[in-house]
């Protein structure tokens, strides 16, 4: 009786110790996410565009069921990683989103929002008050500096408001640059402040933000000339990217609250104050031709000739 007991054990912890690899290996395929790449355009540098949106990216993680990973990208190097497959959804300003749109077919999720004008912003071209510059017409044989040439409210909107006016940048100037290195659009700003340059082209955020955080005063420029509202940064999804991924990914940016919070290197940080954010807002792609006519106006990218 105690033989038949123990071969009776004994053929059962081997079917227990056979059975329990199996059912963890479905558990493991079945608690699998897949992974998805987001490519985030470096405003300024790489480890600030981290900082600011790997919280949001956990925060997609977590409401949409999907391993997603941020991926910092510079601008210039943006088209040729994207065509090259390497991300499912892009975080881009509007410009490049158009040029991805125009030349891949990439479709739009929302459009960001942030500041005074929220989904929007604009250029502005500024003088230091004071200066005896106030108009257009003030500017022929001054010094510009520029933000990046695909910023489209620190470059594009500023060209298209000079063209508009009769004066061609190229050659009614005394010259035009572009600071090097990161924060190009404070540079400028600043560039202006402290007398390098007469003129900068400056988004009205930019503006706004510096002013908020004490770095300058609105009484120390003046508004040469300001565009019309276009709109600001964009997610949008390539056009091989599930449609079903995409409207969820669309959903979670638009439930997305000042309280929600994801854990970070040990720490529980609130997604959208990290990422500088005010909330999202769904645009019809039709809402970003302004842009795209500026765009075609100024010779600029997707529509450029030579």
């Amino acid at each position: 009786m105690l033989t038949t007991m123990r071969t009776a054990c004994h053929r059962f912890f081997i079917l227990l110790t056979v059975a329990l690899p199996l059912s963890c290996a479905s558990c493991d395929s079945i608690s699998e996410k897949p992974t998805v790449k987001i490519g985030y355009m470096n405003c300024n540098n790489q480890q600030e565009t981290m900082q600011r949106f790997r919280p949001l990216t956990r925060y997609l993680s977590e409401k949409v069921g999907v391993n997603f990973v941020a991926v910092p990208v510079d601008t210039h190097d943006f088209e040729t990683r994207f065509k090259a497959g390497e991300f499912a959804i892009t975080h881009t300003n509007s410009l490049l989103y158009i040029v991805l749109r125009e030349r891949y077919g990439t479709n739009l999720i929302a459009a960001e929002k942030r500041g005074q004008f929220g989904s929007r912003s604009a250029g502005a071209i500024i003088a230091r008050k004071g200066s005896g510059i106030s108009r257009l017409s003030d500017i022929r044989g001054k010094r510009l500096a520029f933000g990046p040439m695909l910023a489209p409210t620190g470059y594009l909107a500023e060209y298209d408001l000079m063209l508009a006016a009769g004066i061609n940048p190229e050659s009614d100037l005394a010259f035009y640059s572009i600071p090097s290195g990161s924060y190009k659009h404070e540079k400028a700003i600043y560039g202006v402040l402290f007398g390098q340059y007469d003129l900068a082209a400056a988004p009205m955020l930019d503006l706004e933000v510096m002013t908020r955080e004490g770095k300058i005063s609105p009484d120390d420029f003046t508004i040469v000339a300001q565009s019309k509202l276009i709109p600001y940064c964009t997610f949008a999804a390539a056009k091989e990217t599930d449609p079903g991924l995409a409207e969820k990914v669309r959903k979670a940016l638009l439930e997305l609250k000042p309280t929600d919070t994801v854990e970070i290197d040990g720490e529980r940080v609130k997604v959208m104050k990290a990422a500088w954010i005010d909330g999202f807002e769904v645009l019809s792609d039709a809402e970003y031709n302004p842009l795209r006519d500026m765009a075609r106006r100024t010779n600029m990218p997707p529509y450029q000739h030579y």
